[in-house]
């Protein structure tokens, strides 16, 4: 591993090896240094050189070329989201590939497109935006003054795309022939609120957010920078109807809220694979560092009928960085959690490299974080844990043809956390200790076909997750709270896609898909004598048609599910329905059905642990799975008004749950108290969401979302055994509103300023017996977090630039004030923002 940082580090400071890697052909200047090869000198056909010349001149934005050899270039543009309209029969025209070379290689067609990108509002040139032929996996960069060249293509129609984050995407058709260049130039304007941006939680497939049959929240790395967010667990606060909330000062466990239920009922996908198990969720959401997200798509509601169990609040489905061009990026940040006197220091790497001919691309990204623990109120036990944690892996992919593409991706993570007190020695010389050592080993790979008609595509994937944990959850200095978990995870199936140009009443794609997935864990704790072993297995199959135009889209889709632990087969039915009146209204009404099979394996049990109880569960004989309901309306409109973009958006949901899953006492067998999971009545959440987004250019942009919402069960339990507590149907940790906003600014060319912050409104939460005399119910106070930053960017070269950042966390300071202290303290009597006020300072190289 020091080799690979090693050999990084090397790229970073002396660049990309030649013979290896390289964006876009290069040639000497007169002076003999290397530079971006532009049109006129792309060794191409005599035309294309000529063509060429007349269209490397700055500030040119022409919308029709004509093209050599005849015809002209049309003159449409449009989404990715349109390639379901009347026009695609058109595109469906069969293509040619080139035909093969007696030595067995495919031979040159020279049929090549040049052109450029420019800016429709400055008419300045766009280096290094996207251009590709949809339908195959052919696709290249502008370079940096703005113009690409795409060579030896195959014949026949197509359509080509240039996008990129913050504008919107723009589209051309084409006839390819042999022998003949073609020139299309793209003019695309800003889209700083996302309207044409790509999702594929939706539906499995890859579409816009506007065109998506169900709502879609997209999170993408500038929210990330602006907010100082160094995880995932960092950025997921500033999504509308979504709240992450720290619930152990012992091992800082964190857990994401949707719509009020808690983290079990929502499923986190990496690349679109359910492979984050019970176990992995635990800590995950700070394991997974921000420099490997491309994106994070956000899905409210039920989602069982497209990606299976556990989905019932929503779905965080992951989307790691693909590499795009040859860049290379070191950062580090220091922050000083609560004052000066504790800690946190974050470096970051990241490096992309891109074969000339774009069929190759490797993503490489590393980040180190230390932090040493934090005693907020100086009772010699932590807030907030020490933290070790190293993240090393990579995303690659090969286009093995103009139409299939095998992507790899893999990474390695390395974890050591430890809270309570007494931290420099062992665990179980300490009063409390909660004590991890993770090594995570996650990777997946795919193989994608799409037919050279574009109406047929075909998928075959498969992604694991391996999980070595040593632990100690022990309080008095047990000698026996020490154990080991164990846990392989991994999913493997197929899904294919067919396109077709009429079905019944519209233009339609049907999706269907096989898949298998396992999780094997043990769980051993030798000291106590508890061992857990729990093998799930679950076979699955997929499908739904989708009827769509750009005014109408229809879904009807279902899962069917088979679990180990269930002696029936599950089926998970999904409608949707979407209504687009004009380009900027989107109206659409969601229903789906969702479940949550039981297990015997529950995190919880190490509070028990810690609390010096030894517990196990046991599932219930009548037990059944978690049944849910959930239905959406949302009204989606966007607006432009000269250099203003605007987006509101309202929606209500409503979600009821059948057959809880609850735990009682059994009583105690061999010194073990035994627990068992049984379905109890019900529950129900409902509430209204409004998200609103205000860009001016790209010199503002404002976000921000408040969630009111009621979150209660059918009939009223009982959380402690204190009779004088009463029943409660209200679940607790669930406030009646909370949001979050963003606003960024680019004050100057260089300069930049972000306020962000986050709304927690009052809710009841558990308080245990320990350090206070007995149980009680708590009511919290709203809380307020702002945030602050300000950066600077240097440029040192045309292709070096160096920012320096500083900022605050939690400007305000608002954080808990009645942490339970000692070593009979409740560890779980815990609210409110995850850390204190702090101070940080930074800075980034990019190259």
């Amino acid at each position: 591993m020091k080799t690979l940082y090693i050999y990084i580090l090397g790229i970073l400071t002396f660049g990309i090896p030649q013979g290896t890697f390289a964006l876009t052909p290069y040639t000497p200047n007169s002076e003999g240094e290397k530079q971006p090869a532009t049109h006129a000198n792309v060794p191409a056909t005599a035309a294309a050189a000529a063509t060429a010349e007349r269209t490397a001149t700055a500030g040119e934005a022409t919308a029709e070329k004509p093209i050599a050899g005849g015809g002209t270039a049309d003159q449409r543009t449009a989404t990715a989201g349109r390639e379901a309209t009347a026009g695609a029969a058109a595109l469906s025209e069969e293509r040619k590939e080139p035909e093969p070379t007696p030595g067995g290689g495919p031979k040159k067609s020279d049929a090549n497109i040049i052109g450029h990108v420019t800016d429709r509002h400055t008419g300045e040139h766009l280096g290094y935006i996207n251009i590709v032929l949809k339908g195959t996996t052919i696709g290249t960069l502008t370079d940096a003054t703005g113009h690409y060249f795409l060579k030896n293509l195959p014949e026949g129609r197509f359509t080509v795309e240039a996008n990129a984050v913050g504008y919107k995407t723009e589209s051309r058709e084409v006839t390819l022939k042999k022998g003949t260049t073609v020139e299309i130039n793209f003019e695309i304007a800003e889209d700083l609120i996302a309207l044409d941006g790509v999702v594929v939680s939706a539906n499995r497939n890859e579409t816009t957010r506007r065109m998506a049959p169900t709502l879609v929240n997209v999170m993408d790395t500038r929210t990330f920078e602006t907010t100082n967010a160094s995880c995932l667990a960092q950025g997921l606060n500033f999504q509308p109807g979504v709240r992450v909330e720290n619930n152990c000062q012992n091992c800082g466990f964190q857990q994401v809220r949707i719509n009020g239920l808690d983290g079990p009922y929502t499923q986190i996908l990496i690349d679109s694979r359910p492979i984050c198990s019970a176990l992995s969720g635990v800590y995950g959401l700070e394991q997974i560092p921000a420099n490997m997200i491309e994106r994070v798509e956000v899905m409210r509601g039920g989602g069982s009928a497209l990606f299976g169990s556990s989905a019932i609040a929503g779905t965080i489905n992951i989307i790691t960085k693909e590499p795009l061009r040859n860049s290379g990026q070191v950062a580090h940040t220091l922050t000083g959690v609560g004052g000066t006197d504790n800690w946190e220091n974050n470096t970051t790497l990241n490096v992309s490299m891109v074969t000339d001919d774009q069929k190759a691309g490797l993503y490489v990204f590393a980040q180190n974080k230390e932090r040493t623990a934090h005693d907020h109120d100086g009772d010699g036990f932590t807030e907030l844990p020490k933290l070790d944690n190293q993240t090393l892996g990579f995303r690659s992919y090969l286009k093995t043809s103009p139409y299939t593409k095998l992507t790899l991706e893999y990474h390695h993570l390395q974890e050591f956390r430890r809270g309570g007190d007494q931290l420099d020695r062992p665990a179980h010389e300490a009063e409390i200790a909660e004590q991890t050592e993770h090594g995570i080993n996650t990777g997946g790979v795919k193989f994608d076909w799409n037919a050279p008609n574009e109406k047929h595509r075909l998928s075959v994937y498969a992604s694991m997750q391996h999980i070595h944990r040593d632990s100690y959850y022990g309080g008095g200095q047990d000698p026996n709270a020490y154990g080991t978990t164990k846990d392989l995870t991994w999913v493997a199936g197929t899904q294919y896609n067919y396109r077709f140009d009429h079905c019944l009443f519209l233009p339609a794609e049907f999706t269907g898909g096989v898949e298998y997935s396992r999780d094997d864990l043990r769980d051993n704790m030798w000291g106590y004598g508890r061992q857990t072993e729990q093998d799930i297995h679950i076979s699955s199959a997929f499908f739904q048609n989708e009827w769509k135009n750009r005014q109408w889209g229809f879904l009807v889709g279902g899962r069917l599910d088979k679990h180990n632990l269930m002696d029936h087969v599950i089926f998970s039915p999904r409608a949707n329905l979407r209504f687009n009146p004009t380009e900027n209204m989107n109206f659409r009404a969601s229903y789906s059905f969702g479940f949550r099979a039981p297990q015997a394996f529950d995190e919880d049990l190490h509070i028990a642990n810690v609390g010096g109880t030894v517990s196990m569960i046991q599932l219930a004989e009548d037990l059944t799975e978690e049944k849910s309901q959930s239905l959406s309306l949302s009204a989606d409109l966007y607006r432009q008004w000269g250099p203003w973009q605007g987006n509101l958006l309202v929606e209500g949901f409503f979600t009821t749950l059948s057959d809880v899953f609850a735990l009682r006492e059994l009583g105690t067998v061999d010194g073990v108290l035994m627990n068992e999971r049984y379905n109890e009545s019900g529950a129900r959440v409902y509430g209204l969401t409004v998200e609103g987004k205000l860009a001016w250019r790209d010199k503002v942009r404002l976000q921000a979302g408040l969630t009111l919402q009621e979150a209660e069960y059918k009939e009223a339990r009982n959380w402690s055994d204190d009779e004088s507590l009463g029943a409660e149907k209200r679940m607790f940790r669930t406030p009646h509103a909370y949001g979050y906003f963003t606003l960024a600014s680019q004050l100057t060319e260089h300069l930049s300023l972000s306020l962000s912050g986050t709304y927690t409104g009052s809710m009841l939460v558990e308080h245990r017996a320990g350090f206070i005399d007995r149980d009680r119910t708590e009511r919290t106070r709203d809380f307020v977090e702002l945030n602050l930053k300000a950066g600077h960017d240097f440029h040192f070269s045309k292709n070096v630039t160096v920012e320096v950042n500083a900022g605050v966390q939690n400007l305000l300071n608002a954080y808990q004030k009645d942490f339970d202290q000692g070593n009979l303290r409740d560890s779980g009597y815990m609210y409110g923002p995850s850390t204190p006020r702090s101070v940080f300072a930074g800075v980034k190289i990019s190259y």
